[in-house]
């Protein structure tokens, strides 16, 4: 019996090499948290692409349909057709712009607002229960370098890409 190693295997550790499955398991894991975050949610009777939205009109009020359609990266319509869904759930409503009345100023609903309490009690329990394996300087680390990575890939800050 021959006691040498396979072929190309010398017997010397293997060095080690930068991971190679880091894009794979964002994915992995990005894909998993959607699905959970939009199990949570169903409750509210919205799809995540509704709280996208909400937050947005809710950080800024008054804010038109085309300031919208430029920070999500997308033509005018399909936000109209967004914020008409948003709008036929009672959640947003447009009111003319007292500035500009050919332009319309987005605001939530009082159940709009309503559903933004209940989504950051949600929002909260989905993060803390994705990140329950990492202690907080983990998590922080974490953000650091999931913020770098969508800096470098010339992401929108706080824009999921979906939208387009």
């Amino acid at each position: 019996m021959s006691t040498s190693p396979p072929a190309g295997v010398t017997g010397e550790p293997a060095a080690r090499s930068a991971p190679k499955r880091t894009a794979f398991l964002l994915a992995q894991v990005g894909a998993h948290a959607a699905a959970r975050f939009a199990e949570r949610i169903s409750e509210l009777e919205v799809v995540p692409a509704d709280v996208g939205l909400l937050r947005m009109i809710a950080t800024r009020p008054g804010r038109s349909q085309q300031s919208l359609a430029e920070e999500l990266g997308v033509v005018p319509s399909r936000v109209v057709a967004l914020i008409d869904n948003l709008e036929r759930k009672g959640l947003v409503e447009r009111r003319r712009n007292p500035q500009d009345r050919r332009n319309y100023a987005l605001h939530l609903t009082e159940q709009g607002a309503h559903v933004m309490t209940q989504m950051r009690r949600l929002g909260k329990a989905h993060e803390d229960d994705i990140c329950a394996a990492l202690d907080h300087a983990q998590r922080a680390q974490l953000t650091e370098l999931l913020e770098a990575i969508a800096a470098q890939q010339q992401l929108t800050p706080g824009v999921h890409p979906g939208y387009r």
